[in-house]
């Protein structure tokens, strides 16, 4: 998923990008109220995690207008402002969620994941593509209900392609999470794709690759 999160503390910015990055999101930190703006203008995002209390802007001047212009995207409020009047304000001018400073990284990662399970009208918080499912929660796979035991690389290739089952999941992406920062080898990611594609054959399911762009988690034609 694609999570933007405008904040103007620096190390509580940190703290969200470094809890919410390894779920399997790629995170986008901005710190003012002028540059997420700009972010949310120009680009689409799954979830927004906002600071009311931004430099340059009211936080809740920003919702206003995302929600005025029809933008659905869920909205969670983080702010030290823990107030009933701040709360309803938010609430009533289309926030999702509501969460207070000081919070526990445990309770922000239970809120996000309730997010986007909703937004994506999932009953639970597995990501599922025909018989192929990915439980975040465990870090285990299943394939037809079966238990699909795998290495740690091809579990994060599992999640990655089930985050953009349907649509192309680019290769910038899937190599960030199954890498990180280390070095990658040019065919490194391709090592991988193998690997996992054997372990799908007869299930229904095919990797298929978009040259230059990544790969796509889909349904085999009949």
């Amino acid at each position: 998923m694609r999570l933007l999160v405008i904040e103007d503390d620096p190390l509580i910015a940190r703290s969200l990008e470094q809890a919410l990055s390894p779920l399997g999101n790629t995170v986008e930190v901005f710190t003012t109220h002028g540059e997420g703006r700009a972010a949310l203008r120009h680009d689409r995002f799954d979830l927004v995690l906002l600071d009311l209390g931004l430099p340059d802007g009211n936080g809740l001047d920003l919702l206003a207008s995302l929600r005025d212009r029809g933008d659905t995207t869920p909205v969670l409020i983080l702010t030290a402002r823990d107030a009933i009047d701040d709360r309803v304000s938010g609430l009533d001018l289309g926030a999702d969620d509501y969460l207070a400073k000081p919070f526990s990284i445990a309770e922000l990662e239970a809120r996000v994941r309730a997010l986007l399970r909703r937004s994506q009208q999932r009953s639970d918080n597995r990501l599922r593509h025909g018989p192929l499912a990915f439980d975040p929660e465990t870090g285990s796979a299943s394939l037809d209900e079966a238990p699909l035991e795998l290495p740690r690389r091809e579990l994060l290739l599992v999640e990655g392609l089930l985050l953009h089952a349907g649509s192309i999941a680019p290769r910038e992406a899937l190599e960030r999470r199954l890498f990180g920062f280390d070095e990658v080898g040019t065919n490194a990611l391709e090592v991988y794709v193998s690997r996992l594609r054997k372990r799908l054959q007869g299930s229904g399911l095919r990797i298929r690759t978009f040259r230059g762009l990544g790969y796509r988690l889909e349904e085999e034609p009949r």
